[in-house]
């Protein structure tokens, strides 16, 4: 029984006000699930810089000297912003990945959340109001964003298995449910090439999308094929750099609900978690449906 919370804005009016509004939907649901929170915020991915997001158990030890160190590995300037136990490097678009091997290499124990040209996550154990606290979401800005908090059911509590998880780049995936076939699925996309860091079944929803993607399908054609390829029982929503997708397995079990203004689209797992949106009472609400995918898109939102 977890819970998920998921804000699309088409008014560019309401992106200071991003981060505030999707912490208030995630705490809203910490009933749902009091193990575990994290929040996706997808800001502007324009310019020549992308962003890397880390986490570690020591960060004192570990984010100490890391700027220095990592701008001399990539042989270029390189920026990090600390914030509790996670840091966000900034570097240049075409150093992404070698920052990311760098960062493997200079502090073995720190694991990378995600990494992009917009996305940043932020996740760890405990209630959803000490999470945003701890990293400030709530003076965060952006264009959408993601949000989950946990009940765990098919993997320990930890920070490694919280949600969102990503696993591309740009791109996270939160889950309410759990799948049958995670584990066969898990093993052919091993064969595929893909890594894991968890045993966690949403991991492997979020990688069966990153695959697909990757064979040049947009995340509304990837989400269509989960349906088909992933069993069991799954609410799923999903963040690309510039896009935000819902879809439901064909049962459905799992509570959905969503609204749609002129200024945004949201997504909770109860009503609740939308009734402090702005312009909520003129919204249209609706359950989404089984095995239906809805996707937006910032680059076809006029």
């Amino acid at each position: 029984m977890c819970g998920i919370v998921g804000l699309f804005l088409k008014d560019k009016s309401l992106e200071p006000e991003l981060g505030a509004l999707l912490s208030s939907m995630l705490v809203t649901m910490t009933d749902r699930g009091p193990d575990s929170a994290g929040i996706a915020i997808y800001g502007d991915a324009s310019g020549n810089n992308a962003k890397i997001t880390i986490q570690s158990a020591n960060p004192k030890k570990d984010f100490a000297g890391l700027e220095a160190e990592l701008g001399q590995t990539v042989g270029a300037p390189v920026a990090i912003q600390v914030k509790s136990t996670h840091a966000v490097i900034t570097l240049a678009k075409d150093l992404l990945d070698t920052g990311k091997a760098a960062v493997a290499e200079l502090r073995p124990n720190v694991r990378i959340m995600s990494s992009g040209d917009a996305i940043e996550i932020y996740k760890e154990t405990g209630l959803p109001k000490d999470v945003v606290s701890r990293f400030a979401v709530n003076s965060m800005a952006g264009t959408h964003g993601i949000g989950h908090t946990r009940m765990a059911t098919e993997s320990a509590v930890t920070t490694l298995g919280a949600h969102p998880f990503s696993t591309g780049s740009d791109q996270c995936l939160v889950h309410n449910g759990s799948l049958s076939n995670h584990n066969n699925l898990r093993r052919e996309l091993k064969r595929e090439g893909m890594t894991f860091e968890t045993e966690n079944d949403t991991e492997v929803a979020a990688a069966y999308l990153t695959a697909e993607m990757a064979k040049g399908k947009n995340l509304g054609q990837a989400l269509e094929g989960a349906v088909n390829d992933l069993d069991g029982f799954f609410t799923f929503v999903v963040g690309t750099k510039s896009g935000f997708g819902v879809v439901r397995d064909a049962i459905a079990c799992k509570p959905a609900v969503m609204a749609e203004t002129d200024q945004y689209v949201a997504f909770g797992s109860e009503y609740r978690a939308l009734v402090n949106l702005p312009g909520i009472e003129n919204a249209r609400v609706w359950e989404p449906e089984p095995a239906t995918v809805y996707f937006w898109d910032h680059q076809k939102v006029a």
